[in-house]
Formats: structure tokens, C-alpha cells, sequence
């Protein structure tokens, strides 16, 4: 369970498109998803009676680049407006036990205030899933066959699924945590999960993967050798650059870092303080996974925890 290191292969699906030409970062999300046309953002307002916000118009629309560094506005429902998300049903990353496909929520968070105003703010959150499914609309494409097909199918990633295959179950990772008596154990039965049994109708592209330290460890060799591996093209070498240098400046306030094209990328550093070299880039999942590259080193590391 990678919960939202698979962000990096949406982001990576939605750079295929635009070296295709068929979208460009600038685009308006709402050229190829209407339902973005005029959105709202959710402003904290003090007032003893009301919701504690007012909702006002975004000052611009939200662009396909916005997506890509997280910095639309958009939450994962947790902002002012959480009354509205939790009557919507959308709270939090886990869309895997969906049963309708990932448009049809997408569509109805776009009618939702957002958290802050479009490239103003560094929010995390449904970005990556909106990105998504912009991909399966462009593409034609559900979003697991076009990852499928453009990425893990050529590198060789045979054990990463948006669900896993029943033959595979008894493979599924359990989750630990701290239960009522203070001791460690498992949380729930894996073999119960939605990532098992569910309707597997929802391809969510912020945290819908399942995979293994050596399927991730080829996409990312693949994108530390300029978006090839073993002989198998996926990027070029500029859009893998454009992907991994800073396009947020101080909108990202991580000290001695920036964030790219779906990841955190280092800048300095004396000021971020971690062993490392300038321009390594990574992520990782709400399971305590993460991974880093490291193009300086010719390293890459995976953590699947």
C-alpha cells in the first residue's frame, strides 16, 4: 500500500499527454472537465452564528500546472468548508471503495469552495486525483489502462495494480497500529479491503496504487536516467528537467526546498538540513512510505512500509 506515492505516476501520465501536445500547463482544468469553470473558495470569516466563512469567486480559473504542484486550492476536505465536504462524501484520500468512477466525484468537488485562492497557496490534496481523471478524458482511456499501458506495462511493473488480482491477495501488506490497549496490531483484515473486494470502479490517481519496492524502484530508475529504462522510452530527458526543479518559490514553504511537477525538489542544502544533494527530488505515502532520487548519486531509494 503506497497510498500517495503513485501521485508521481499521474503526474508522470499527465506529462505524456503534454509532450503529445495534448494539453499544455497553462490549460484551464476546464477546458477538458466544464464542471472547473467557475469555482468558489472558501474564506475563514470570525462570526458567532454561520458556517465561520464566507465563499467568494476564484480570482482565476484552475490550470492543468496547478494540479501538478498542488497549488489549485484544492483539499482533501479538511479546510473551512469541511461541513460542505463531509455532506458531499468527500473527506479524505481513500477512494478505493468508490462505486462510481472517479469522474463523477471529481465533477462534484469542483462545485465545492476551495481552501485558497488558485497559485497562491501550497494545499495538498484531490489534485492528483482531479489530474486523473483529466487524463482518462483526454486519453479516452480509464486511467489504470493508460498508466497500464504507457507505464508500467513497458518498465516491467508486474505486481502494480489500482486492485489487486485475487491470485495476489495472500501478498496483500496488513496495516499496524496502536488499538484500544495501547498495543500494537493489525488494524483491520486485508483480505477484506476494498483494494481486495471492492467495486474496483474508482481509479483514484492520488492514492489508488498498489505496489512493490522493485516495480517502484524501475519507475523510479526510469525517471533519475532522464525518463528511460531498459531501452524503454517513457519521457524525455526536458520533461523529466521541467518535472523535477522548483515551480513554486516561496508559495512552497518547505525550508531549502521547492516543489516540482509532483514532488518536493532540493534547493539548498544548509537550509533544509537533511544529507542529500541539490536538485534530489521525492515524495511518499500516508503509510509512512517514501522514496527519494537522487540523479547526483545516480541513487534512488524506496521505503514500503
Amino acid at each position: 500500500r503506497s497510498a500517495s506515492q503513485p501521485k508521481a505516476g499521474t503526474s508522470v501520465a499527465g506529462m505524456i499527454l503534454f509532450e503529445e501536445g495534448k494539453i499544455l500547463l497553462g490549460d484551464p482544468v476546464s477546458k477538458y472537465i466544464p464542471e472547473f469553470a467557475k469555482t468558489t473558495v472558501a474564506v475563514p470569516e470570525a462570526s458567532k452564528e454561520g458556517p465561520g466563512y464566507k465563499i467568494v469567486p476564484a480570482k482565476r480559473p484552475i490550470t492543468v500546472r496547478d494540479l501538478l504542484t498542488h497549488s489549485s486550492g484544492i483539499s482533501y476536505g479538511d479546510g473551512p468548508a469541511k461541513d460542505l465536504y463531509k455532506a458531499a462524501g468527500l473527506q479524505g484520500w481513500f477512494l478505493a471503495d468508490r462505486p462510481e468512477p472517479v469522474g463523477a466525484y471529481m465533477k462534484k468537488l469542483a462545485g465545492l469552495p476551495f481552501d485558497a485562492q488558485p497559485g497562491e497557496k501550497f494545499v495538498y490534496g484531490y489534485n492528483s486525483d482531479v489530474l486523473g481523471y483529466l487524463v482518462e478524458v483526454v486519453s479516452g482511456m480509464s486511467l489504470a489502462d493508460f498508466v497500464k499501458k504507457r507505464i508500467t506495462d513497458p518498465l516491467a511493473m508486474a505486481d502494480t495494480h489500482f486492485f489487486l488480482p485475487e491470485e495476489k491477495a495472500g501478498r496483500f501488506a496488513a496495516v499496524y497500529g496502536i488499538g484500544p490497549d495501547g498495543k500494537a496490531g493489525p488494524v483491520a483484515d486485508p483480505r477484506e479491503n476494498a483494494y481486495v473486494k471492492g467495486p474496483r470502479t474508482c481509479y483514484a490517481g492520488g492514492a489508488g496504487l498498489l505496489s512493490t519496492a522493485e516495480d517502484y524502484a524501475r519507475f523510479l530508475l526510469m525517471l533519475q536516467s532522464g525518463g528511460e529504462w531498459g531501452g524503454v522510452h517513457i519521457l524525455s530527458p526536458k520533461s523529466v528537467e521541467l518535472m523535477t526543479v522548483d515551480h513554486l518559490g516561496p508559495v512552497y514553504t518547505n525550508p531549502g526546498n521547492g516543489f516540482g511537477l509532483g514532488f518536493w525538489v532540493t534547493k539548498e542544502l544548509g537550509r533544509n538540513g537533511d544529507p542529500g544533494s541539490v536538485g534530489a527530488f521525492g515524495w511518499g505515502g500516508a503509510y509512512h512510505t517514501t522514496y527519494w532520487v537522487d540523479p547526483a548519486e545516480k541513487l534512488v531509494a524506496v521505503f514500503m512500509t
